[in-house]
């Protein structure tokens, strides 16, 4: 049985959905609904869904940011009151697009490609659509050499050739060297736009490696991607949506 989740702002649009969908997928399960972006990752985390439908503009994490943080295989329908997202967003291929209002027809030919599309086969797609969605998405700004950290009371000027990983932890992104663990307050979505991509690699909604300090990849039980950093004994989770970046290693 194919299950789902989902994820809205608005109780009744959730709710609309939620009857349209068992009008035209009786069998399909749904197995949450979620009131916020945060609600939203930690069910999907918890449940596996196969199918996550997420409003973009949700307080807490948008649904791009959803998606960009899932780490199975459950496939992802946006939906939104925006049709401009739309049309970027079938430029690259995404798995469906839903506009609110929901139409029926246009509900029933989502459904009908979620049935045959095979699982986790838009991974790509839904890597380059998260690109141009995300803010700052196709900025050029100037790359990072060095970076100012807090470790407890003092400010260290860190180069970032140092740095292992960039891990966003509550109100401060986490910058983890070889050494010691220091602060910033700048969130990963502008750090990406100021490092060097050849060099480091956004692998997860909160997480950004350094190639240079990669020591290796193990996927678990479940095929899930983990990464591994010299240096350092945590693993770091790989989101679906970047693990096609891993394919060629």
């Amino acid at each position: 049985m194919t299950t789902a989740l989902i994820a809205d702002d608005e109780p009744h649009l959730a709710q609309y959905l939620r009857n349209q969908l068992a009008q035209v997928w009786p069998e399909l399960k749904i197995v949450g609904q979620a009131q916020n972006g945060e609600e939203a990752a930690s069910l999907i985390a918890e449940l596996e869904p196969d199918l996550a439908f997420l409003d973009i503009q949700m307080p807490g994490l948008t649904g791009l940011e959803v998606a960009q943080g899932i780490e199975g295989t459950t496939r992802v329908v946006f939906v939104t009151a925006y049709d401009e997202y739309a049309i970027q967003a079938f430029e690259t291929g995404a798995v469906d697009y839903l506009l609110k209002p929901l139409k029926a027809e246009r509900l029933a030919q989502t459904v009908a490609r979620l049935r045959q599309a095979a699982p986790a086969s838009n991974d790509a797609a839904l890597a380059e659509t998260l690109k141009r969605l995300l803010p700052g998405g196709s900025s050029t700004a100037a790359r990072l050499r060095f970076i100012r950290a807090a470790h407890g009371e003092l400010m260290h000027q860190v180069p970032v050739d140092e740095v292992l990983f960039f891990h966003a932890d509550d109100k401060y992104t986490v910058v983890q060297t070889a050494s010691q663990e220091l602060l910033i307050r700048t969130p990963i979505t502008e750090l990406a736009q100021q490092l060097d991509p050849e060099l480091f690699w956004q692998i997860h909604r909160s997480t950004i490696i350094n190639l240079d300090h990669l020591a290796g990849t193990r996927r678990d039980e479940a095929s899930r991607l983990f990464v591994r950093v010299r240096g350092h004994a945590r693993e770091l989770p790989v989101s679906r949506a970047y693990v096609h970046l891993f394919k060629a290693m």
